[in-house]
């Protein structure tokens, strides 16, 4: 059970996955925040495709959560 939620933590999501997550943001919006530095953190795979690990966009989202402390 411990090794399933770790795996699921360590999940690589793609963008697509990502995006969808968000609640259909848009390809374009997410790679203008990866410009800026706002976007979660990528893995570049040998191939150049994106993934984001589970784990990382659900931090990402929790520290941009209204009312979060800084």
């Amino acid at each position: 059970m411990a090794r399933e939620s770790r795996a699921k933590a360590t999940e690589l999501l793609t963008i697509r996955q990502v995006l969808e997550e968000l609640g259909g943001v848009s390809r374009r919006t997410f790679y203008r925040w990866r410009e800026l530095r706002l976007a979660p953190a990528c893995i570049r795979l040998p191939n150049g495709e994106l993934r984001v690990r589970r784990d990382v966009l659900n931090e990402w989202l929790e520290e941009r959560a209204e009312g979060a402390a800084p």
